[in-house]
């Protein structure tokens, strides 16, 4: 069985957790972690359109790069002690609901954890790149609450019924 956990900060805990506790002892596990290419994208057009091409050592942009280069190591190393055994770590870059797609194409299971609003049953209770990720992915998906689970009280009462026509 080929396992793909999904790590992000904040919420890869309890995607762990379910990989322990919810996948054979044999399991093939991948924790995955992508870094999305946003943030640092930005960084090197505002440096290249206001600071010039001239000094790349001096771009914010790879600076950001290897400080989310060395983040995403460190999540995928505390998510493989805390999994306690066997597994493969991989590190992407790109847009993120892409990327955990294409890790999960040869899968039979993808772990993703809700983060959206913790407070409530729903659809709220998932981020945009999770909504996409559980909707497009190739495989079964096992989706966890990083927290306890909101009550059935969180669920809005349904709406009146319309008046009859006449």
């Amino acid at each position: 069985m080929a396992v793909i956990v999904w790590i992000v900060e904040g919420t890869w805990p309890a995607c762990v957790d379910a990989a322990r506790t919810h996948t054979p002892d044999d399991a093939d596990i991948v924790l995955l972690h992508v870094t999305g290419h946003e943030i640092p994208g930005a960084a090197h057009g505002a440096f290249a359109g206001l600071l010039g091409r001239g000094h790349p050592e001096r771009d914010p942009g790879t600076r950001l790069e290897h400080l989310a280069a060395a983040s995403a190591q460190q999540l995928l190393e505390q998510a493989a002690a805390r999994l306690g055994r066997p597994c493969t770590r991989i590190e992407r870059t790109g847009r993120l609901e892409r990327e955990v797609i294409i890790a999960a194409q040869d899968a039979d299971l993808l772990i993703v954890a809700r983060d959206g609003d913790p407070s409530r049953l729903g659809p709220k209770s998932l981020g945009p790149a999770s909504r996409f990720v559980v909707d497009h992915a190739p495989c079964p998906v096992l989706l966890v609450w990083p927290e306890p689970t909101p009550g059935l009280d969180s669920i809005p009462p349904p709406p009146p019924h319309p008046p009859h026509h006449r």
